[in-house]
């Protein structure tokens, strides 16, 4: 069975820094290009950040980037998130997914969701 465990989210002050955690059962998380999701109450779930395979390609939603880096521990079949700077602005659901490749529209997997709330 899949699947995918994100972990690391929590209540964190502005300005402060939380790392999430995607880890995969169950698949060779190498295979796959994972990307980051959020979700605010009553907003759209909007990309956040993504990884190819290999890790030597990263993606960033211009609301995070210069603050959040992705990043993938192959040999723990993992994928984490760091986040800096945080703003009450990132408060949300956080998802990982992942897909075959970069370029395909299509996820396979996807996790629960881990909660950021950031207080100002």
């Amino acid at each position: 069975q899949v699947q995918l465990v994100e972990s690391g989210g929590g209540l964190v002050q502005a300005g402060g820094s939380l790392r999430l955690s995607c880890a995969a059962s169950g698949i060779t998380f190498r295979s796959y290009a994972v990307v980051w999701f959020r979700q605010a109450p009553g907003k759209e779930r909007e990309f956040v950040a993504g990884i190819n395979r290999s890790g030597g390609s990263t993606y960033y939603a211009d609301s995070v980037k210069g603050r959040f880096t992705v990043s993938r521990d192959i040999g723990k079949n993992t994928v984490y998130l760091q986040m800096n700077s945080l703003n009450p602005e990132d408060t949300a659901v956080y998802y990982c997914a992942a897909k075959a490749a970069w370029y395909v529209q299509k996820y396979d997997y996807w996790g629960q969701g881990t909660q950021v709330t950031v207080s100002s």
